[in-house]
């Protein structure tokens, strides 16, 4: 690895990746700051992952990373900020001498949520276990929530996520997806993109989920916002975008809570691109 930063290219990967939106949001963003960096996107295996990076030359600078890499990120990183340490996920890879990691997730999340009008919750139910799932109990921490009930299709998956809720000062209970649900203020689907719950479970889920944040965007509306009849429903591009932002602020700075310069106009154009 090297030091100072002085490469150009940067890159979403991923498996799936074709789908993605982030070289439309960060080319957007870069256009705006007149710097002249090359954002492509990668389709790499949760299994290729190590070497692949390894292979990187003194040309990049960093990367943004989404299923199922996450959690392989979080090997690779030498270092890694809070969000990362608590979730075990990082999206983001600053490079350098020492790979750097980063969670913007957890960030784009409570973005996206405030920007809703939601700022502040008691009960959320999370569905999902993965990578995604834990970034949601941290902002669902963050955000004051005092329990979080998370349901999976296996919910052995989620003793981590009990883990992360005690470190958290938050009290995780897991259960199967087609289990009878309590009432909740906000449901966060980390589930993946084109995920369809049988009738009864997601009728069920509506009826007491609340608000419904669904990280998923493509395709829009999911199967399960569909199935929220007139409950607010809010789409996860919103995370996508915020997430980027603060990943952008990481590759421009190396600080995802240092401002842009000309920040709105940047956030204004990248909305724009969605």
């Amino acid at each position: 690895m090297r030091g100072r930063l002085t490469g150009n290219r940067l890159a979403v990967w991923g498996d799936p990746i074709a789908h993605s939106k982030s070289p439309d949001l960060h080319a957007a963003a870069y256009r705006v700051l007149g710097l002249d960096w090359e954002y492509g996107r990668r389709q790499v295996s949760a299994e290729a992952f190590r070497s692949t990076v390894g292979a990187l030359d003194a040309t990049w600078r960093g990367l943004s990373l989404t299923m199922p890499l996450k959690e392989e990120a979080f090997r690779v990183a030498a270092t890694k900020d809070r969000h990362a340490e608590l979730s075990g996920a990082v999206n983001t890879l600053l490079l350098g001498d020492a790979p750097v990691g980063f969670n913007t997730d957890v960030g784009g999340i409570v973005d996206a949520l405030g920007e809703a009008g939601i700022t502040r919750v008691g009960s959320v139910r999370i569905l999902g276990a993965g990578a995604t799932a834990a970034s949601a109990l941290v902002a669902a921490a963050e955000m004051g929530a005092t329990h979080v009930e998370v349901r999976a299709r296996r919910p052995e998956r989620a003793a981590g996520l009990r883990a992360l809720g005690a470190r958290s000062g938050v009290v995780v209970d897991t259960s199967s997806l087609d289990d009878v649900p309590a009432a909740v203020e906000l449901t966060i689907a980390t589930l993946p993109s084109g995920t369809e719950l049988p009738i009864d479970s997601a009728s069920a889920l509506a009826e007491t989920g609340g608000v419904l944040f669904d990280a998923a965007y493509a395709p829009w509306p999911s199967a399960l916002a569909s199935r929220w009849g007139d409950g607010t429903v809010v789409s996860g591009l919103g995370m996508l975008l915020h997430q980027a932002v603060r990943q952008i602020r990481i590759f421009r700075h190396g600080d995802p809570t240092i401002a842009l310069p000309g920040e709105q106009a940047v956030v204004s154009a990248m909305r724009a691109a969605l």
